[in-house]
């Protein structure tokens, strides 16, 4: 039987979940029924018949016309276009155009926000691997990587990203970034042995290779395992797809207010009609005028003013560094109360640095964080000379190492293993120059760096003849020594002193640092450079916190929002990093295999006590959110990596970096830190308060405005009365008098607790007690006031035109009043009440757009209007500010808590 012959008889489509990385070379090479040279040609074709192409699926999608139509299903959305109708039928033609621009702005917005929303899955499919070396019957040749199968051998070699998921074979100092994949901020050193452990997490399997990731040095021979969908990036797609990412608190509540708006304008019209034809008045005209008197129900504007003040809000995060896809993200940003913030890159720096030293017998600290050649030692917190022994250990250090620290756009950064690059930084921190250390003494040999070894060794020329430095693992670097240098000579390496040397290393790394130990010997070539060398010291290093990091998660606790770090980092490193930035101080840190032993209910219990979750998968990431969004917590989720996109998706709001994140993490986000800069968030927070606070301004000024002229003109009809305003006085007050106050509004200055508040209940939403009562005094007192002016003016003998016309320009003077009342619903308007200068031109504006229906005669015609009287005036002013005083007496309750708290 020839081996294809063999291959079609013995292969079997791999079972769903198999543990690879628990298998030995042998045993994955008969479950995949291939050789370490192979599979031919013929073989290839048919396994890719059987197992599809090695590329994410294309979900299906709705069109874009579907997409377009779904945004009429609004109800305010269909409101409005009965208010164009309306408008259209009495002739106002620029009512109907605005109203119909307003609804086209709102349409094509939701629109083009739900249209885009897909791209997270595009950006996956354009980090797959173009092609891949591959082995066939033992010749490497290079084919597309979709065509690759379950059994291919692949050839990696640095600067190849992994075609799909692969068992390693064969490793030669091949090291892999799996940042973007895991978390892990290091480049992970692949081996072939096998593991006994099945419930390895997914950074811990060393001798496996994931799709998307990349190689960046050595090389090395892998058995395709999984392809297309079967990969983690696979996985990673289906979850992404499959996570409906939630409305935002402000979009329920504006469907919860369209709802009811709705159906107030359904109870407002059949009351007044039914009322006006009970009295004998013509069907048509209360037919007419019901549907007026439901127009001013629903503000007109409401659409544009949200829209307007999100954009606002966009516009003025961009210059605070954080860019937002989904206008209605900015709103939800505010009643954020946990963010749940991924480790590399965006609480640390993603740039190793050398945090601790041990030479001369002494624990010395580094200052400086990143690849900043800034800093100085450290003893007891005290600033001190570099010492002889740290001078040695850092020079062998830098001369074992290939690392280079370059400066670009003004940026240090380092080309090469960022490990290496952590030494070579720490020597020029105390005064070495890496250039002319290598010149003086030239490297002539060396003993590579392998994941069995631990150990890199090199071999220089001086003028007192080679010598060979050596840097690697504690353990293996120490037993290799016999001498220990000390007071600038060298000592026997006593056990006592091997003792204390291990006893620092378990400090170090209990600390979370990554530990190496230097070593050196003289007169020696490479052949016994490893044995009976001199130990130098020991280094400890890890991905620092960002500088601003600390302060930011402070801020945050002010605010009352809870951080927590959810990273696939070790679980003593993501300790450490949390506690030195007060993100951890008595709660639980728990790994992936943790909570693979917590069941979902049991997690909704518990999270509140979990400060740090280390090891995890993108499953669990969505757990996690998952069970704070089940306590009815507004949960932020901020990633860099292809592992964060699901979770990202399914948080409330998404967060991005911009500088380091993938495109998968920037497309699944609904914001990303163009600086990706943790206290970038603090200051989108703020935003998003602001955002929220002014939107709840225009509502609670709009809605109080509508309540004044729904009460005044029922009641009119109830009683008995003539009609107070005419059809178009009702459609201008609520398009012209609210619109452009209720715009100025949406720009308001913050008021000055809002940082110092909690974060909002989105449960409650815009209408909490005090609100309520704010709105419904203010609605109240307005068609208190009118009605009174009304019966007055009409028991006074005056005509009705006249008396209508006084009333309506009470109407607008009270709303001008209320506009100013409202920019806070409990502060008084007498502090700073002029801060707001749009508020103040738009009144300013509508003063004169009054003054010309007044006095302007075509105007007078088409409004129904008379020329006021300065008695007029005076009686209507003074009749209108009286709200001013009732407003101040419910500002001054709410402020001692008789309504419930502010938000």
């Amino acid at each position: 039987m020839g081996v294809t012959e063999q291959q079609n008889a013995n292969v079997q489509t791999p079972p769903p979940v198999v543990a690879w990385h628990t298998l030995s070379i042998d045993d994955a090479l008969a479950t995949l029924a291939t050789r370490a040279t192979g599979i031919d040609a013929a073989e290839s074709a048919r396994r890719l018949q059987q197992h599809g192409p090695n590329e994410l699926q294309t979900f299906a999608t709705q069109s874009a016309w579907h997409t377009f139509f779904a945004q009429f299903k609004n109800a305010l959305i269909l409101i409005l276009l009965s208010a164009t109708i309306l408008s259209g039928f009495l002739g106002h033609m620029l009512e109907a155009i605005v109203i119909t621009v307003i609804v086209l702005f709102a349409v094509l917005l939701g629109f083009i926000q739900e249209y885009r929303a897909g791209r997270a899955l595009e950006a996956l499919r354009r980090m797959a691997a173009p092609s891949a070396h591959v082995l066939r019957d033992g010749e490497e040749v290079m084919i597309p990587a979709r065509d690759l199968v379950p059994g291919d051998v692949v050839v990696l070699r640095a600067g190849d990203r992994v075609p799909a998921d692969a068992r390693v074979i064969e490793a030669v100092n091949l090291a892999v970034d799996e940042a973007a994949l895991t978390g892990e901020s290091l480049a992970v050193q692949k081996v072939s042995t096998r593991f006994d452990d099945a419930g390895l997490a997914l950074g811990d399997r060393t001798n496996m290779t994931y799709a998307g990731t990349l190689a960046v040095y050595g090389r090395g021979h892998a058995v395709i395992v999984a392809t297309g969908m079967a990969t983690e990036f696979g996985r990673i797609a289906k979850l992404v797809e499959s996570v409906e990412a939630g409305q935002t608190p402000l979009q329920e509540n504006l469907d919860r207010l369209g709802g009811t708006l709705a159906k107030a304008a359904l109870v407002v019209v059949a009351l007044v009609v039914v009322v006006g034809l009970m009295r004998g008045l013509p069907a048509l005209e209360m037919f007419i005028f019901g549907i007026a008197l439901a127009v001013a129900v629903v503000p007109e504007a409401l659409p544009a003013v949200v829209t307007i003040s999100l954009a606002i809000g966009v516009r003025r995060m961009v210059k605070r560094n954080a860019l937002v896809r989904r206008l209605p993200i900015v709103e939800t940003l505010g009643s954020t109360s946990i963010i749940c913030s991924d480790k590399t890159g965006t609480l640390t720096k993603n740039e190793m640095t050398v945090r601790q030293m041990f030479a001369d017998e002494h624990v010395l600290d580094l200052s400086g964080t990143g690849y900043d050649p800034t800093g100085a030692v450290l003893e007891a917190g005290n600033q001190i000379e570099p010492s002889p022994a740290v001078r040695a250990m850092l020079r062998a250090a830098t001369l074992a190492s290939d690392a280079r620290l370059v400066v670009h756009e003004g940026r240090h950064q380092v080309e090469g293993d960022p490990t290496e690059g952590a030494l070579v930084v720490a020597a020029m921190k105390v005064g070495l120059i890496p250039v002319e250390l290598n010149r003086q003494e030239p490297r002539v040999g060396e003993i590579p760096f392998t994941s069995e070894r631990r150990r890199m060794t090199t071999l220089h020329t001086t003028s007192a003849g080679a010598i060979a430095y050596s840097k690697g693992a504690a353990d293996d670097v120490l037993a290799s020594c016999t001498q220990l240098f000390k007071s600038d000579r060298e000592i026997p390496l006593t056990d006592d002193c091997r003792q204390r040397v291990s006893d620092v290393e378990r400090q170090m790394a209990g600390a979370g640092l990554r530990v190496l130990a230097i070593a050196r010997k003289s007169n020696t070539s490479l052949e016994d450079a490893e044995r009976e060398m001199t130990l130098l010291g020991l280094v400890g290093m890890m991905d620092p916190p960002r500088a601003e990091a600390k302060a930011a998660v402070h801020v945050c606790a002010q605010a009352g929002i809870r951080p927590v770090m959810i990273t696939g980092d070790h679980p003593l490193t993501a300790g450490a990093i949390a506690r030195e930035i007060g993100i951890l101080s008595n709660e639980r840190v728990v790994t992936g295999r943790d909570l693979d032993a917590i069941d979902d209910e049991n997690l909704r219990r518990e999270v509140a006590e979990i400060a740090v979750y280390a090891r995890v998968s993108p499953a669990d990431k969505l757990r996690v959110v998952n069970a704070w969004q089940s306590r009815g917590q507004v949960v932020a989720m901020t990633g860099d990596g292809i592992n964060d996109a699901p979770a990202l998706k399914k948080a409330d709001v998404g967060i991005a970096m911009g500088i380091v994140g993938t495109d998968v993490s920037k497309e699944a986000a609904g914001m990303t830190l163009l600086d990706d800069n943790f206290a970038t968030i603090v200051a989108a927070v703020e935003e998003g308060r602001i955002v929220f606070g002014n939107i709840k301004k225009y509502l609670t000024y709009l809605l109080s405005s509508n309540v004044g002229e729904i009460v005044l003109l029922a009641g009119a009809v109830i009683a008995g009365l003539p009609m107070p305003l005419t059809a178009v006085q009702i459609l201008y007050v609520n398009l012209a008098t609210d619109g452009l106050p209720a715009l100025a509004l949406a720009v308001d200055p913050p008021e000055a607790d809002l940082m110092q508040r909690k974060p909002r209940n989105p449960r409650l939403g815009i209408f909490t007690r005090p609100v309520v009562i704010m709105l419904l005094t203010g609605g109240l007192w307005s068609a208190l006031v009118n009605m009174t002016l009304f019966v007055w003016m009409l028991d006074s003998g005056r005509p009705l035109a006249e008396v209508m016309s006084m009333t309506f320009v009470s109407l607008v003077l009270i709303q001008f009043f209320k506009a100013y009342n409202y920019r806070s619903d409990h502060l008084s308007v007498f502090r700073k009440p002029f801060a707001n200068k749009w508020l103040n031109l738009a009144v300013a504006w509508e003063l004169v757009l009054l003054v010309a229906i007044l006095y302007v005669p075509f105007l007078q015609r088409a409004f129904a209007t008379f020329s006021l009287s300065l008695e007029d005036w005076i009686i209507t002013t003074v009749m209108a500010f009286t709200v001013v005083p009732v407003l101040e007496t419910v500002k001054w309750m709410t402020r001692r808590g008789w309504f419930g708290e502010v938000v």
